[in-house]
């Protein structure tokens, strides 16, 4: 049987060369359509592949029956790598141009592929646990360069682990999703108390999330293997950011209410093994990280993202940010190890996001932080538009894919509109 990721699969059904989900790709997601309760579906083209389905009719055997008809991935993921291999592998024989079992068969075929037109789309897993990380050393040494000084941009452990902190799964939502402006603590540079109203500083942060598909026990530590094996896919990731309030409070303990509010993910899991044809080596690490950080295998993706901004009163969203995921200094696989290096248990479901994606270059600045330098030098966008940060009516588009011979696996998007607090 020919590899799901072999670029000269095709499917029946029409997949134009610039789609995000093509028979290479199959992400998964949880939809609703028709009336009927949400279950879990794969993207294909213009279509959701309905797995419920398929399952009732003795298509997918991955086990116990109902794993597809429930509104999240939890289960379907604990089952395994070796379980989510052998699903992919099958989806994909089931779609392929020259394989006649769902392709001839027009009863299934009506009731099984859905047009994505039709379908709402939901949150693809129940998120046990959210972590966020610090790990773009372009991204750190501009923050550091705009709040320290050039001399001491970087913090004296940021090369010697990838920093972190645990932020609120509880305020994980899906695309589309409405995000209200926070209020919290603010101290303009002429206060000298605080006040407490809604955020005046709010911004976005251009991200990868990683989707935890195995546990980890408590009291163990992660190889390399072990962690990647854990993985089951990716997501686009907005760490919406109250960046006033986030200054007020940080310190001793770092972000706490300017992150808690909201987080938002695409709603397609584009899986690990889909990404394996476009893994790289990320930048050099210096100085060599101690022992259990070391990698033996190239960890990080050559994965495009943009950030589109459309002000209130704009028509179209205007791109603000190009960059790719390549230039993480530290990679999703050292992340989920370090995070289980103390003994901290990991759970099915458990999030981590990579932290602010930027490059070397100003346009591939992944936060409005540093695209407007903590904002004096406002974007321009439109007709005489600009923007430092965020105001309410505007909508941020986050996009995502990586680019083969022929075809693209893409992620969709993460789109979300600010409201304002009250």
């Amino acid at each position: 049987m020919p590899h799901p990721n072999d670029p000269k699969l095709r499917s029946f059904i029409d997949v134009a060369p610039t789609s995000d989900f093509p028979i290479q790709n199959l992400p998964y997601g949880v939809f609703s359509a028709n009336g009927l309760a949400p279950r879990v579906g794969v993207a294909i083209g213009d279509y959701v592949l309905d797995l419920w389905e398929l399952e009732q009719d003795s298509r997918l055997d991955v086990g116990p029956l109902g794993v597809f008809s429930q509104p999240s991935l939890n289960a379907f993921m604990a089952l395994g790598p070796k379980v989510w291999s052998a699903t992919r592998a099958r989806i994909s024989e089931l779609l392929r141009s020259d394989h006649p079992e769902l392709r001839d068969n027009r009863e299934l075929r009506a009731r099984a592929l859905v047009p994505m037109a039709d379908v709402k789309l939901h949150m693809p897993f129940a998120v046990s646990g959210y972590t966020d990380f610090y790990s773009s050393k372009e991204h750190a040494t501009n923050v550091g360069v705009m709040f320290r000084g050039k001399d001491n941009a970087l913090q004296p452990n940021w090369l010697h682990m990838p920093i972190g902190y645990n932020g609120r799964a509880s305020t994980v939502v899906a695309s589309g999703t409405k995000v209200k402006r926070p209020r919290g603590q603010l101290t303009p540079p002429t206060a000298e108390v605080p006040s407490f109203g809604p955020c005046k500083r709010l911004d976005f942060e251009l991200e990868m999330g990683v989707v935890v598909g195995q546990a980890s026990a408590m009291g163990e530590m992660l190889t390399e293997a072990q962690a990647e094996e854990m993985i089951f896919g990716f997501v686009i990731l907005n760490d919406w950011s109250a960046r006033d309030i986030q200054q007020w409070e940080y310190v001793p303990l770092g972000p706490f209410q300017a992150k808690a509010f909201a987080t938002s993910i695409s709603p397609w899991v584009v899986t690990r093994e889909a990404l394996e044809p476009f893994r790289m080596q990320g930048p050099v690490q210096q100085p060599e990280p101690l022992a259990y950080l070391k990698q033996v295998r190239p960890n990080n993706y050559d994965l495009a993202l943009d950030v589109g901004l459309r002000a209130g009163a704009m028509n179209e969203a205007k791109t603000i940010c190009s960059t790719n995921f390549k230039y993480m200094y530290w990679s999703s696989v050292q992340q989920l190890v370090h995070h289980a290096s103390s003994g901290c248990a990991m759970n099915v479901g458990d999030l981590l996001g990579s932290g602010t994606i930027s490059g070397p270059e100003k346009h591939q600045r992944g936060s409005l932080l540093e695209i407007s330098w903590n904002g004096t030098e406002p974007v321009e966008l439109a007709d005489g538009v600009t923007r430092s940060f965020l105001e309410n009516g505007d909508s941020l588009v986050m996009r995502g894919w990586c680019q083969g011979d022929g075809y693209r696996v893409g992620f969709g998007e993460v789109e979300g509109t600010i409201v304002a607090a009250e």
